[in-house]
């Protein structure tokens, strides 16, 4: 993503699976930004009252000693700050963080690690530098929030316990640039893979039983994530289960029943893995949800967060991108409304219900009116799988068919403020877009991007459109 320029809620299961899905939650007259009472910033919450953990490192002055055992080229710069090869308690994700979310990171960030099982180093990896493209709108609560801090993209690199990270600035006409205050290096473990349900990924639809009342979530926090989807799945379920197309119109309420008589263009809803289902520690997140009005576009993004995982351990890379998010970045919740691994599986991402106009934060100035998918993984130079591709489709087609909107059409949006388009300026983008639209930055990468019009032409057909 390099930019271009710079309780019990047992007893009440079965009135909660009987309320009908709503689509907009947010009360009468009411605008974007709409909330329940937010708690105190997740990241003052100790790690210890949550699933996982992370570690902080304050970055140190490396100066002209090169202790990298490698020279300089003319226009290089020997000074920076990093640390060299050390042992740390275990971790699975890193980033580098600093102080002020304003202020740009100029420079390379390149990283080490030794892999636990076998104690062997790793090449040195890149580390994506310009991450400021995400996050919420300026001017919204979250993006007035005092925690925010800035940050480099994470970067997955599996089963780790040792370390070793170099950070340099820029030179241009043999003067550095600055490097921001307070550079410290984040190394996070996802924790545990979540207890599994008896029902497992073959939860069936929403019908209650005494197996679905005994997963029931059993702390404030998960009741409220878990109330937000009942009608869609058992509470406590691990998975949304895919409908047809014809069930999928059947579930629908009766006034969205109504507004799509005449054309009912939505397509079936897929498989979807419910924020329990891949182990997000709801304690970690602030309380509440924030919804925007409606859904009229979506972004496609590349996590950046590099192509060496598994399909089994996308969970993990959820978990500790939700965590880098919170705990290192200071964000309310994880960035996107949904993500999307290698294999094709579709995951829940920012907390509120995945039928809901959630307010996200993974385009910075376009986020009202709009979602974000994630696509687990690096796309620049690798081309996405057929099964993400058709994941993007499947999920766009059922989610834009509840707004009523044409996945190969045009809408318009109003910019929040960014580098591409100032405050208050009405920008028309493809319904299906790239990052990149909204924002100077390579983000969804261009092979993935090159591939978003095979996704609008898949979409559109799930719908029944021509």
């Amino acid at each position: 993503m390099r930019a271009y320029l710079v309780s019990s809620i047992a007893v009440t299961c079965a009135a909660a699976l009987a309320l009908p899905l709503t689509v907009a939650t947010p009360a009468a007259g009411a605008g974007p930004g709409v909330t329940a009472p937010a708690a105190a910033n997740p990241a003052a919450v100790p790690d210890t009252a949550v699933a996982g953990s992370t570690q902080s490192l304050p970055l140190e002055p490396l100066g002209p000693a090169r202790p990298w055992g490698r020279s300089f080229g003319a226009a290089e710069s020997a000074a920076g700050q990093g640390l060299g090869r050390r042992d740390v308690r275990p971790f699975a994700l890193l980033g580098v963080v600093w102080d002020d979310v304003r202020a740009p990171l100029r420079g390379s960030v390149e990283v080490r690690t030794r892999a636990a099982a076998d104690g062997s180093w790793s090449d040195w990896q890149d580390v994506e530098t310009h991450n400021d493209e995400h996050g919420a709108d300026p001017g919204t609560p979250e993006g007035r929030s005092g925690a925010l801090h800035g940050s480099t993209a994470p970067l997955w690199v599996g089963d780790s316990d040792g370390v070793e990270v170099r950070v340099r600035p820029e030179r241009h006409e043999g003067v550095d640039a600055p490097l921001p205050s307070g550079l410290r290096l984040e190394l996070v473990d996802p924790g545990p893979e979540p207890a599994r349900t008896a029902r497992g990924a073959r939860v069936t639809p929403a019908v209650w039983t005494p197996q679905a009342a005994a997963a029931a979530p059993t702390t404030p926090e998960q009741a409220e994530a878990a109330r937000v989807n009942a009608g869609l799945a058992p509470v406590g379920a691990d998975v949304i289960p895919a409908l047809t197309r014809a069930q999928t119109l059947a579930e629908l309420p009766a006034a969205t029943t109504r507004a799509l008589a005449a054309k009912p263009f939505i397509g079936p809803r897929p498989k979807i893995i419910t924020r329990k289902g891949w182990g997000a520690d709801e304690r970690m997140r602030e309380k509440g949800f924030v919804y925007t009005k409606t859904i009229k576009a979506v972004f496609v993004h590349h996590s950046a967060t590099g192509n060496r995982y598994t399909c089994k351990q996308a969970p993990s890379v959820l978990r500790s991108i939700y965590r880098y998010h919170v705990k290192s970045s200071g964000w309310r919740d994880f960035g996107y409304n949904f993500a999307v691994d290698k294999c094709g599986n579709i995951y829940e991402g920012r907390a509120g219900g995945v039928a809901k106009p959630v307010m996200g934060a993974h385009t910075l100035g376009f986020n009202t009116n709009s979602m974000g998918i994630a696509v687990l993984g690096s796309y620049g130079t690798t081309s996405p799988p057929a099964a993400t591709l058709t994941a993007i489709a499947r999920l766009t087609a059922w989610k834009l068919g509840l707004h009523g909107v044409n996945p190969k059409a045009k809408t318009y949006l109003t910019s929040g403020g960014g580098n591409l388009y100032k405050k208050g300026r009405k920008v028309r983008f493809n319904v299906i877009a790239g990052h990149r639209d909204g924002f100077a930055t390579e983000c969804p990468g261009g092979r993935l991007y090159n591939k978003l019009g095979t996704a609008r032409s898949a979409s559109a057909k799930y719908q029944g459109r021509r």
